[in-house]
């Protein structure tokens, strides 16, 4: 072992020794999150590794998203290997994220809040789960996780690898670490060539570009009832949907909102907040500045007068899409790095966005060449480009027309994504064919643990 590596591990034995010490505040960790409603106190003992949930018989894949935007990109992979006969286990680290899994989830499969990365925990729950098979989404790169993985020889690769140029300049300082954690992933599948080359320069043994998942995923799903009731009660309205927005960029949209100062009854604008757990602080400003706002988890409804409607609940962004006459893509004018436009321009709905998008820069890259969004640097453009789309019919169906067919040309990484995976699969499978009283064995086995 040479000077970088043993510096290397001996950074990963410190994390694990640190996490040992800070167990003590992992309770209060929780506790503040539960508070403010970003833990579920039922499925607390999650957090700890502990579940009430029997391991399934046979080949089990673990894959692990953090959040929704990373759960509704790994669903479709995950459908297509129950549809091979594997088990599959979906952990994810917040709420919103588990009520998707909890709706699109195949009844094959189970989800599970992902332990905190605690020796300990990480322990405990590999001890139950004993996965065959691990597959991390885009950037989840966790020590004690993946240290345990190795440990116990379980393949790791790392799915729709993404890493921005921000993120990567933090683990390229962290040297022989970042080497050290590279080194236990057996395969990262990475978005793009760039995302592969970073990967690469970090330490990753082998690397492929496969493309990015969500281009694959399917649009959500809107109840067509009450699609259509909303519908009667727009009446018609133009309809500015502003999606996945943060902190900061509310005060920004009403402010374009005021300047435009269109009459009640005229354009309806639909604020979805990335956390919705902010709709009532988000009313409360809005109602402030003399706008008339309707709060959705309130059960407040919408009528002539109604110009912001907050729509602060969970897994209805295909409502709002479809209901909208331009969408404007949240975490853009603030430095958080976007948020992904994938679904709008599937639904042929006209995309304007900040100059902050280095989440999803080779998405939004595509659509700015191909002349199919529109950049807004900050509030004043974006109270000009509002009025301009929202006065140009033409101009909207061929930015709606252009956004739909750009990402198109990039659908096909869940196929390249499965082909690379073949040769873990078909361990996995050749282990399950006549595996008869092991498996069973295997399941009273995860009982006792």
């Amino acid at each position: 072992m040479g000077v970088g590596e043993a510096i290397g591990e001996a950074g990963i034995s410190l994390y694990r020794a640190l996490g040992n010490r800070l167990q003590p505040l992992a309770e209060p960790f929780l506790n503040r999150r539960t508070r403010h409603g970003k833990e579920d106190p039922a499925r607390r003992g999650e957090r700890f590794g502990q579940t009430g949930k029997k391991r399934p018989a046979g080949p089990l894949v673990w894959a692990h998203a953090a959040s929704v935007g990373e759960t509704n990109a790994v669903l479709p992979l995950l459908q297509r290997l129950g549809e091979r006969g594997l088990a599959v286990l979906l952990t994810t680290g917040t709420v919103t994220s588990a009520a998707i899994a909890e709706r699109r989830l195949a009844a094959s499969a189970m989800h599970q809040y992902v332990p905190l990365d605690i020796r300990q925990y990480v322990e405990r729950f590999l001890d139950h789960w004993r996965p065959d098979l691990a597959l991390f989404v885009e950037s989840e790169l966790w020590p004690a996780a993946m240290t345990a993985l190795a440990e116990r020889s379980v393949p790791l690769v790392l799915v729709n690898g993404r890493l921005s140029t921000r993120s990567f300049a933090c683990w390229r300082r962290a040297g022989p670490f970042a080497r050290a954690l590279m080194s236990r992933i057996e395969l990262c599948l990475a978005q793009s060539v760039d995302d592969s080359h970073r990967f690469e320069a970090l330490g990753a043994a082998s690397v492929t570009a496969c493309g990015n998942l969500k281009f694959d995923a399917a649009v959500p799903s809107a109840d067509e009832t009450a699609l259509q009731g909303l519908r009667d009660v727009i009446a018609g309205r133009p309809v500015f949907v502003a999606a996945s927005t943060h902190p900061g960029e509310e005060k920004m949209l009403t402010g374009a909102l005021n300047a435009i100062d269109l009459p009640d009854g005229g354009l309806l604008t639909i604020i979805v907040p990335r956390h919705p757990d902010r709709g009532p602080e988000i009313a409360e400003d809005t109602r402030a500045q003399d706008f008339a706002v309707a709060l959705r988890s309130a059960g407040e409804q919408f009528g002539d007068k109604t110009r912001i409607y907050i729509a602060d609940t969970i897994g209805e962004m295909g409502l709002w899409y479809r209901l909208a006459t331009i969408t404007f893509l949240g975490g853009s004018l603030i430095r958080h790095g976007g948020q992904n436009p994938i679904e709008p321009a599937k639904l042929g709905v006209p995309i304007m966005h900040g100059p902050h998008i280095g989440n999803f820069a080779d998405v939004y890259r595509a659509l700015d060449d191909a002349r199919a969004s529109v950049l807004v640097a900050d509030q004043a453009a974006l109270e000009t480009a509002l009025m301009r789309l929202l006065a140009d019919d033409a101009e909207r169906q061929r930015l709606a027309r252009e956004a739909h067919a750009c990402v198109e040309r990039f659908t096909g990484a869940l196929d390249r994504t499965l082909d690379a995976l073949e040769p873990f699969l078909e361990r996995l499978e050749q282990r399950n064919t006549g595996a008869g009283t092991d498996a069973e064995s295997g399941g009273e086995d995860a009982d006792r643990a």
